[in-house]
């Protein structure tokens, strides 16, 4: 024992002093973290979609100045004589802040409620088409039969029939999923409802909302996972069933006609006298425009400026980078929507998914309509570019669909932070 102490040497001592210092410094160090109070940190996922909400918001607001501006000189002419200039500006404020409140309402509603819902919304959708073919009750405007007259606004079922058809598609794809590629079972269902649809929309008449009624329905059949085979036939009958419209309608043959050579003499001063006026108002636009309140297509040269061909004015107002703005917003909500689509999917939440895919189909499709249009891309229809156009119905109804697509987003953020609905 003697000898060991011996030969126990000075730098032996030091290295079991220090060891025993740092151990004596590391149990202060672990008491004061153990006592110490961390404060929890938040998650860094946002609620909810914010940019696709500020996205929408920014459409809404241009398309409110751009009504006004495209608006304001409507009195006028004797058609509005009647009216004040803020007239249409005032209405459509109205109809922003319906749109608002359903938008609100609609988030609050669990996407199972619309599930559960979609047939009987259908149903109603289907039941009001019928409804405003009745005379005396149905009002018409410039030979289309197209809105219920309400006390605060005339109401276009059409505009119903887009989301419901988005609901009842994904709710019918959902349910069938085994007999989509069954003729009978899967494809001729939704095809017939869609094609009576369709004739209750060709009465009023309003191809333009069956040509994106049409296109939701094929879609979420299509993303549903119908064979290929029926999906080409169902393309090929859709195909030949417009060319048959347009070959036994002579006001849209003469459309067509008058697309085809829109400066002959004829056509310019009769069915293609708003597209040569739309292609004049982006012409007088160039790459930065006239500046805001500057066109003059719309002092009573462009009919419908305020509505089908607003982009015409945006175009001469603002040029071809304003155009090109309201393009790309377009573009990156839909986006946006096909991306929510699609984690929703793999969240295995089937129905919601292809709710906010055939959300995407229905503005995408829609917006490409209206802006082909305007320059002469596309024949003339009478549709609205969504979220910027005047329109009561139209707005209220796409204030519902991107509520409904931002429901979707903040269930599936609930779900990927491991909650349940």
């Amino acid at each position: 024992m003697i000898e060991r102490f011996k030969n126990f040497s000075i730098s032996g001592f030091k290295g079991f002093k220090g060891s025993v210092k740092e151990g004596f410094d590391d149990f202060r160090l672990g008491l004061r973290d153990a006592t110490t109070v961390v404060k929890p940190t938040r998650s860094r996922m946002m609620e909810y979609d914010q940019p696709l909400l500020w996205a929408t918001l920014l459409l809404v607001a241009l398309g409110l100045v751009m009504v006004y501006s495209a608006s304001i000189a409507l009195p006028d002419g004797p058609k509005y004589a009647k009216y004040s200039s803020s007239h249409f500006l005032v209405r459509h404020l109205i109809s922003i802040a319906m749109a608002f409140g359903a938008g609100m309402l609609a988030f609050r509603v669990p996407l199972k409620v619309w599930d559960r819902l979609a047939p009987a919304i259908f149903g109603l959708a289907f039941v009001l088409l019928i409804i405003v073919l009745i005379p005396g009750v149905g009002k018409g405007v410039n030979g289309a039969r197209r809105w219920i007259p309400l006390l605060v606004m005339n109401f276009q079922p059409s505009e119903l029939m887009k989301l419901a058809v988005v609901l009842f598609a994904a709710y019918y794809t959902v349910q069938r999923q085994d007999y989509l590629h069954s003729f009978v079972k899967g494809l001729a269902p939704m095809g017939a409802a869609v094609i009576a649809v369709g004739v209750l929309l060709l009465l009023q008449p309003d191809m333009g909302a069956f040509m994106v009624i049409a296109m939701i329905a094929m879609g979420l059949l299509f993303l549903g996972g119908i064979s290929g085979k029926l999906f080409g036939a169902l393309i090929g009958l859709a195909l030949s069933s417009f060319a048959a419209i347009i070959i036994f309608s002579p006001f849209r043959r003469e459309r067509i006609f008058a697309y085809l050579d829109p400066w002959r003499d004829d056509f310019a001063a009769g069915k293609a006298y708003q597209l040569t006026h739309s292609l004049m108002a982006f012409g007088r636009g160039e790459w930065f425009g006239v500046g805001l309140g500057g066109s003059v297509e719309k002092l009573h040269y462009l009919p419908e400026a305020h509505t089908d061909f607003i982009l015409a004015v945006i175009g001469e107002e603002l040029g071809f980078l304003g155009v090109a703005v309201v393009i790309a917003i377009f573009y990156w909500i839909v986006r946006r929507a096909f991306l929510i689509g699609r984690t929703a999917l793999q969240l295995d939440r089937s129905f919601a998914g292809l709710v906010a895919k055939g959300i995407a189909i229905w503005i995408g499709w829609q917006a490409f309509i209206n802006m082909g249009v305007n320059l002469g891309l596309l024949p003339t229809k009478g549709l609205t570019l969504p979220l910027v156009s005047f329109g009561g119905s139209g707005l209220v109804m796409n204030a519902v669909a991107i509520a409904i697509l931002l429901k979707i987003d903040f269930e599936n953020r609930i779900m990927m932070r491991g909650g349940k609905l």
